[in-house]
């Protein structure tokens, strides 16, 4: 294996080899599904904690779990769209669609017609 030794080149390490015959088993699978879902999941979490320090005082009477799994909710369906209009999870234009339904999704919960009381 040839290794690039240039000051700041990403350091390559030996993988298992890749054989497209043996099938991908259930705890791959499981990784997989998580980790398309971990960025959707952090995204809700994070931009819902956040909603709640900003505004504390006009989103008191909305509980954070709720605005949590909604914004989750939608940039999860933001990464399936992604991934099925793109042909593959990751590009730039899926994770802005992701940010703005997060968006979207918070100001309805928090703000809009769909805001719920504790």
């Amino acid at each position: 294996m040839h290794t690039d030794q240039r000051p700041g080149s990403p350091i390559l390490l030996p993988t298992r080899s890749t054989n497209s015959n043996s099938p991908m088993g259930p705890l791959d699978a499981l990784w997989h599904v998580t980790n398309l879902f971990a960025p959707a999941l952090g995204l809700g979490c994070i931009a819902a904690s956040l909603s709640k320090i900003l505004w504390r005082r006009e989103l008191a009477t909305v509980r954070w779990l709720h605005l949590s799994a909604a914004a989750s909710a939608a940039a999860a369906a933001m990464t399936l769209l992604g991934l099925v209009l793109l042909g593959r999870d990751g590009r730039m234009a899926t994770y802005g669609a992701m940010v703005l339904a997060t968006a979207l999704t918070l100001w309805w919960q928090g703000f809009g017609p769909g805001r719920r009381k504790k």
